[in-house]
């Protein structure tokens, strides 16, 4: 199976820009709300739908029911779905202030979906740009409660300052919200299941405030997880390892030198910086800055990774043990 390209499902939201097409070069319209870009997903009616190829217009629901093993491998076999959604994000306004649930509790309000354990991997950020990843020490369900009666949820979130090439590691349970000025790549699982704990206040088109879902958001909240800093990359062969749980794997590599790409396994691979490719004897893929391929397990060739010296991508792998 040869790697796979996808047309880019793109998201206008009040918060987004248009940093989707003037830097990472998405085919976005004239509108200045483009949030995001879904590169690979396989949930429900939004499907990735493969861009030329063999499998050119097949939708990745499809090549999972008809081609598993190649996809996935031995290893990862009886999957109904691809278990990873991977999107680029323009953030020119704050996002509200969410948490996700872990896969047990997602399935009670919905026995096809997913919990949503994620990781963010910063392309771009404003100076003082901030994500709010995780509640300050000490900060209880009393606290919380507290600080949203009162208008005050800033004063209970712990906020991050960051920069170009930082990854910060959320799971289920933790809350969250990504800052202005932010462009960023995104991991998670397959699901588009999220509870708005807060809003900044802010009222929609109506002039009314968005639902909030807080007493689902507090029962999601795991209180002991306390503040969420960056992940401090550790050296792993020929890249650094970002981050890992039981859903995803995330490695990142730079240019300057060819890197094959371990057959066996499913690889996504995410363009951050330069110009890139994915090479197999069938041909070339574009994995420059804003591209994505997907790599199957079941390759038709050896597959080669290589770039400019300034290209740095991300190595996304899928674990054999499927936590859920």
């Amino acid at each position: 199976m040869p790697p796979l390209t996808f047309r880019p499902v793109l998201k206008r939201i009040r918060w987004g820009g248009r940093r989707l097409g003037t830097v990472l070069g998405k085919p976005i319209g004239e509108h200045g709300d483009y949030a995001e870009s879904w590169e690979v997903v396989d949930h429900g009616n939004d499907q990735s739908v493969v861009d030329g190829g063999p499998y050119d217009g097949r939708t990745l629901a499809e090549l999972v029911a008809d081609h598993e093993t190649e996809l996935f491998g031995r290893e990862l076999g009886g999957r109904k779905q691809f278990p990873l959604l991977i999107k680029f994000l323009d953030a020119t306004d704050r996002l509200s202030v969410q948490v996700h649930p872990g896969d047990e509790m997602a399935r009670r309000i919905d026995p096809a979906e997913n919990g949503k354990t994620e990781a963010w991997v910063i392309m771009d950020a404003e100076p003082g740009a901030v994500l709010y990843a995780g509640l300050r020490d000490g900060v209880d369900e009393s606290a919380l409660r507290s600080a949203l009666t009162e208008d005050r949820v800033a004063d209970v979130l712990h906020t991050v300052e960051v920069a170009r090439g930082d990854c910060l590691f959320i799971p289920a349970g933790t809350v969250h919200a990504i800052g202005e000025g932010v462009l960023l790549a995104e991991v998670q699982q397959s699901s588009d299941l999220t509870f708005r704990l807060s809003d900044w206040g802010r009222v929609g088109s109506d002039g009314r405030p968005r639902e909030l879902h807080v007493e689902q958001s507090i029962e999601a909240t795991d209180f002991a997880r306390g503040p969420v800093d960056p992940q401090t990359p550790q050296p792993d062969g020929d890249a650094e390892y970002l981050c890992g749980c039981g859903y995803f794997v995330i490695r990142r590599r730079r240019g300057g030198a060819d890197h094959t790409v371990r057959p066996g396994e499913c690889h996504v691979l995410i363009g951050l910086e330069g110009d890139g490719r994915v090479t197999t004897s069938g041909g070339e893929y574009d994995c420059s800055k804003g591209r994505t391929v997907v790599v199957p397990a079941g390759q038709d060739a050896e597959t080669v990774a290589a770039g400019g010296p300034d290209w740095t991508y991300l190595d996304v792998t899928i674990p054999a043990a499927d936590p859920s």
